[in-house]
């Protein structure tokens, strides 16, 4: 049976991608992440969850 399939930790080539990518993505997207959601946003997702109810 394969190592990977055995529940084995990815190989060093796997985590050294997983890293490079993790990091790639928060340098694009944190400032984004961390903005504040807008109030009209905010709105709209209290209306759908009261006409969910």
């Amino acid at each position: 049976m394969d190592e990977d399939k055995a529940g084995a930790p990815p190989k060093t080539s796997d985590q050294a991608f997983d890293l490079w990518l993790k990091r790639g993505l928060h340098q694009l997207f944190d400032d984004v992440a961390n903005e504040p959601i807008p109030e009209e946003l905010l709105k709209l997702i209290e209306e759908d969850r009261r006409d969910e109810a």
